[in-house]
């Protein structure tokens, strides 16, 4: 859509908006509530594992909504390229209905994720392009590529993304999960006052042990606490400790938990492990002329940091990591791509990822302007209005306890971190890169290389 075009457009749509405004904000998006990757929230914002009922629910609602592909649509492919421009006319031409967004438009032509942002000047355009499968929904809920079972890219996630990149500037995107100084003291006065007998089970104190320690809370920047967007980094964050914590059993094979890499060995009790998943790529290097961009890497390293506890219960990072940790740690890094097809939350994890470099790019780079193209439809609130989920906000008490030669390891701490025009700024150039893209293009607003 030229720039020219792009406000006239706007105002037919808006006209069509009266007609569709009984549509609830979840219908226009055919949302599935407050649970996602087998994670819920309940409407006190407390987030725990969703039940098999609440997964059979779940199912239930999407089934009426998500349509399988159809046409070239319902082949994978290496390459398929999908024009912003065109997105957006297609989106106002749904909206002239009154109808629902239909899947493939939901699930941007099912890319499951984005190796290329492209400028195409002739046509006044940007384009992501990536590979791309038929979609399904997976036992949890998600939707997953038929093929390899990789997370499909979400419309409502690239708005979100494109929609907080000046929210995200100062200190990029980002979601934890930690105790509460106040939880630590009363985990310790708990402490103080048992002992166990010899040959006694630790785990005999364990229910004592979390009502202690009491819920953990959580912290979110950078993006709205009742988008999809903000319940992916809580849902993804939260299983990576339950893993670590043998809380869930790992769907990969060699990946144990910490805990079972830590049992009998000496730890001491003033310092605990912390993990987080953060946002990193091999590289991203573009062409000369600036017009196209290549994302490389599978966008995720897990990472761990000891947590130096005080005794007034606070704490901060020490500046230093246990080996075991570590070991944790990068096996996880390693089998991401293995787990993600497991655990989809953690596939939509990465596509988040590469939705937010993609749109910080398009932001930090002004690709608008060079494309002759304004982004209206995805920034304009009453055009997309955004499914509102419940806010994620604490997690009741839920952490596994080692009792070490020298202390007690408390594993209950975590995050998710996006810094993405980190990501952007380390750019490179790459002169092999060419125009040559995009040469298939066709006049729908996807299709394939």
């Amino acid at each position: 859509m030229k720039l020219s075009q792009a406000r006239f457009m706007i105002a037919i749509a808006m006209s069509c908006l009266v007609a569709v405004a009984s549509l609830t904000k979840a219908g226009n998006f055919g949302g599935g509530g407050n649970n996602v990757g087998g994670v819920a929230i309940d409407p006190a914002g407390v987030v725990r594992s969703a039940t098999v009922e609440e997964n059979q629910q779940l199912l239930n609602l999407l089934r009426n909504v998500v349509t399988a592909p159809a046409g070239e649509l319902a082949a994978a492919t290496d390459l398929r390229l999908v024009s912003l421009s065109g997105l957006q006319d297609a989106i106002i031409e749904v909206r002239k209905t009154g109808a629902r967004l239909p899947s493939e438009i939901r699930y941007l032509a099912g890319l499951t994720g984005v190796d290329y942002v492209l400028v195409d000047k002739e046509n006044n355009d940007l384009i992501l392009a990536g590979p791309a499968e038929p979609w399904t929904l997976s036992e949890t809920g998600s939707v997953v590529g038929t093929e390899t079972g990789a997370a499909i890219l979400q419309l409502e996630d690239l708005v979100v993304a494109l929609r907080n990149v000046e929210n995200s500037r100062a200190q990029g995107i980002s979601c934890s999960i930690e105790p509460t100084a106040e939880g630590r003291q009363r985990l310790n006065a708990f402490l103080g006052r048992m002992k166990l007998r010899p040959g006694q089970n630790p785990s005999v104190l364990e229910a004592g042990m979390k009502q202690a320690f009491g819920p953990q809370m959580i912290k979110l920047n950078g993006i709205p606490a009742t988008s999809r967007y903000a319940a992916i980094l809580v849902a993804a964050d939260y299983q990576m400790k339950r893993l670590a914590m043998a809380i869930e059993d790992s769907p990969v094979k060699g990946l144990p938990s910490y805990l079972q890499l830590a049992r009998n060995t000496s730890h001491a009790g003033s310092m605990n492990p912390r993990w987080w998943m953060e946002c990193e790529y091999d590289s991203l290097t573009r062409n000369e002329e600036g017009t196209v961009w290549k994302l490389t890497g599978q966008g995720i390293r897990t990472m761990t940091e000891q947590d130096a506890i005080a005794a007034d219960g606070t704490a901060t990072g020490a500046g230093k990591s246990d080996k075991l940790a570590e070991k944790w740690a990068t096996s996880m890094t390693e089998r991401f791509e293995q787990l993600a097809k497991e655990m989809p939350v953690f596939g939509d994890l990465q596509n988040l990822m590469d939705l937010t470099v993609a749109s910080t790019l398009i932001v930090q780079e002004q690709l608008e302007n060079r494309a002759g193209l304004e982004l209206v439809v995805f920034r304009d609130q009453e055009m997309l209005e955004m499914p509102m989920l419940d806010a994620p906000q604490t997690i009741a008490p839920e952490c596994s306890f080692i009792k070490g030669r020298s202390g007690w390891v408390v594993t209950a701490s975590g995050g998710v971190s996006i810094n993405a025009f980190q990501i952007v700024h380390d750019q490179q150039v790459d002169t092999s890169l060419t125009n040559q893209i995009a040469s298939s293009r066709t006049s729908t607003w996807w299709w394939n290389k």
